[in-house]
């Protein structure tokens, strides 16, 4: 059987001296194999394909039969490595915590223990009635997130 870590080890081969790494392995029964793939600049096809060629060769079909999928991680999927983060700074996020509770703003920054997100918030006036607009930051540590996503704009 094909194993997800002879995945991860001819991933990392090809990928080595790049800014693309894996970001999700699957080996399924049957041997249906799906990689994830991400990059530091946008993943292109030919990404894909490269990678995808590379394991191909280094497979041998006569031993054991197999399905491989290789594709981009998609910017609907959740973030999962810190280094995801990065190129998405200055977009909107939903960050879903460990605690079930929701954060929503843009990405202004990031470091090796939390990320930092600018969000509006809409709050009475100290004088007089009526509310007004007030720029916030949150900071969540990475350890207190359950899952983050891009807020995709339609």
């Amino acid at each position: 059987m094909i194993t997800k870590e002879q995945i991860i080890s001819l991933a990392e081969q090809h990928f080595e001296g790049t800014d693309k790494f894996i970001t999700k392995v699957n080996v399924n029964v049957g041997n249906k194999i799906e990689v994830l793939i991400d990059g530091d600049t946008p993943v292109t096809i030919a990404d894909c394909v490269g990678l995808s060629r590379f394991v191909e060769k280094n497979l041998n079909r006569d031993e054991e039969d197999y399905a491989l999928d290789v594709s981009s991680h998609g910017a609907s999927s959740p973030l999962i490595l810190k280094r995801q983060y990065n190129k998405h700074i200055g977009r909107n996020f939903t960050v879903l915590l460990l605690d079930d509770t929701l954060a929503e703003g843009e990405l202004v920054s990031i470091d090796n223990d939390e990320l930092t997100l600018k969000f509006v918030s809409r709050e009475n006036k100290t004088v007089g009635k009526g509310k007004i607009n007030i720029e916030k930051r949150v900071q969540i540590p990475f350890n207190k997130i359950k899952e983050s996503k891009i807020k995709l704009k339609f």
